[in-house]
């Protein structure tokens, strides 16, 4: 692979409304930089880490929405990391895509007999791994790949940033964009504040979680008139979600 060709081929590519997470685990500092760049042209936020002891530590602190894991890696190898996921029951779905320069078929089935989902033979194509992403994606977490979230009356294009509660058009910045999308993806999901920021600011971000409750104030505040009823349920002492019976009669 050219590393160099590759990211000054994505320079100019588009990035998607929406926002996966995905986590590399690779040990090879090159691969590990060419599967983020690639990665994240196509709109996916990606985390990357190079041994096998450090997976469990990060995923306790939050679950990605895809992991791409290297077979050989310090620490614990990838095939231990992968039977481990799928005895828990928080990460038994969990889409998991194995990197091996294994070949041999009696290798892809040891991967694939411990709970992969999908096995890349080293060197590989990227435009196919980028395709096996997108399709397991699909599958686990189609909400995150769809380019509308429709609750009730209210409509999230991710397409074109904007959102509409019937033919009112609402008028968000991109922190109460986020905000939402990240609610409407799983209505009736309690997310703590903790949760909301890794999610909406990131885990480098240093904010107060007192900070999510001005955003869902200012949310509110653009989503709700007169008696409108307010879809963002606040759950004392946990946190807030989407309001799953929004919308019904």
């Amino acid at each position: 692979m050219n590393i160099a060709a590759a990211m000054s081929d994505i320079a100019d590519q588009p990035r998607t409304g929406a926002a996966p997470r995905i986590l590399v685990v690779e040990d090879e500092a090159s691969l590990s930089l060419l599967l983020s760049y690639n990665l994240e042209a196509e709109g996916y936020l990606v985390q990357r880490v190079d041994r096998g002891d450090e997976v469990e530590v990060l995923l306790a602190e939050s679950l990605p929405d895809l992991i791409i894991l290297d077979w050989m890696l310090p620490g614990v190898s990838g095939l231990e990391i992968c039977r481990r996921l799928r005895a828990r029951e928080s990460t038994r779905d969990l889409p998991i895509i194995m990197l091996t320069a294994r070949g041999e078929e009696a290798e892809r089935v040891r991967g694939l007999s411990v709970g992969a989902d999908d096995y890349v033979v080293k060197p590989f194509s990227l435009p196919e791994l980028m395709a096996r992403v997108r399709s397991l994606l699909r599958r686990s977490r189609p909400e995150r790949l769809a380019n509308r979230l429709k609750c009730g009356d209210i409509v999230l294009d991710r397409e074109t940033r904007r959102v509409k509660r019937g033919e009112r058009e609402l008028h968000l910045g991109p922190t109460e964009f986020r905000l939402l999308e990240t609610l409407m993806e799983k209505p009736g999901r309690v997310f703590s504040r903790a949760q909301l920021l890794d999610s909406v600011w990131g885990l480098s971000a240093e904010i107060d979680e007192r900070t999510v409750d001005v955003h869902v104030g200012r949310l509110r505040k653009a989503m709700v008139r007169a008696r409108e009823r307010d879809p963002i349920r606040t759950v004392r002492g946990a946190g807030y979600s989407f309001d799953e019976t929004f919308g019904r009669d």
